[in-house]
């Protein structure tokens, strides 16, 4: 990860992608060099407490319910309810 900008908690938590001005600017601040922009994604997150961004090469979003980041055992199976790839 070259950049992230979080707040504490997320309530309903959306996310979506950037316009290419704005992903530029977070681009420019976090140093990344033009040669390596089309390899990564600034992916926005919104909900009612908060906004923010995390810039990364991938991300999966998991069907999850209260206080669930993922599954404990790697076999179990999780539903992917949306991915993005560079």
């Amino acid at each position: 990860m070259e950049a992230i900008q979080l707040v504490t908690r997320y309530e309903a938590l959306e996310l979506h992608t950037l316009d290419e001005a704005k992903s530029g600017h977070i681009f420019e601040m976090s140093g990344v060099p033009a040669r390596l922009r089309s390899e990564r994604l600034v992916l926005g997150l919104r909900s009612r407490s908060g906004a923010g961004y995390v810039q990364c090469l991938k991300v999966s979003a998991l069907l999850g319910g209260t206080n669930v980041i993922g599954p404990d055992d790697p076999s179990e199976s999780v539903d992917v309810i949306w991915s993005l790839h560079s």
